[in-house]
């Protein structure tokens, strides 16, 4: 078993053993904070591991300082539904959702529901816009999805993303060595429960600075 302190890289150290099949302890979770132990959100991390995989095991000390981790193995899933909460964005989720679902026995297809675009985590639009084109790259070229049903905001959230990622077996290296140049600057402008207008003033301001370089 591997043993790690502290609460830092929780979720790629969840992550790798998973993907590892290793078992882990993580101690000293927090533990001279004023609040120690586990945080909702990196909870709420365990129980979505635990939708996608079968067999997995965790346990919590009473003060929520300590962890042990037995990971399972991943089974993916269809029409999957999981509440992320409205501590952390939905980028917090999906960037180890992905991934471990890429690795999975089945594909799986999940709708997240909590808050799409906040200061803290990657937003929706960035993993829609970037880290899957980028993962085309990488021979992921079919099956693979983010819809933005609804967006949700700090505190209350309420937004909806539905993903979908394919199974793969083997990845193909990359080799970027030329950076190009800009061919064109795109941006997303979004508004919630208030007025469309706001967001239309967006778009104008924006363009009124770019279209004058």
């Amino acid at each position: 078993m591997l043993k790690f302190k502290g609460s830092q890289f929780f979720r790629q150290r969840i992550v790798y053993a998973t993907l590892a099949g290793k078992s882990i302890r993580i101690d000293a979770i927090r533990e001279d904070s004023e609040n120690p132990g586990l945080q909702d959100f990196e909870a709420n991390f365990l129980r979505l591991l635990e939708r996608i995989t079968n067999g997995c095991n965790v346990e919590i000390n009473e003060t929520g300082t300590s962890l042990r981790y037995r990971p399972g193995i991943i089974t993916g899933g269809r029409s999957l539904v999981h509440d992320c909460g409205a501590t952390r964005g939905l980028g917090y989720f999906l960037e180890p959702l992905i991934c471990l679902a890429l690795f999975g026995k089945k594909p799986l297809t999940i709708t997240l529901n909590g808050i799409t675009n906040d200061a803290m985590d990657p937003c929706v639009d960035t993993f829609r816009t970037v880290t899957l084109p980028l993962l085309k790259h990488v021979g992921i070229e079919e099956g693979l999805e983010l819809r933005i049903n609804k967006r949700g905001a700090p505190p209350t959230g309420g937004g909806e993303v539905f993903l979908s990622v394919p199974v793969v077996r083997q990845l193909k290296p990359v080799h970027w060595l030329d950076c190009g140049l800009i061919k064109r600057i795109r941006g997303v402008a979004y508004s919630t429960r208030v007025s469309p207008q706001n967001a239309n003033r967006m778009v104008d301001a924006a363009r009124g600075v770019f279209n004058a370089l």
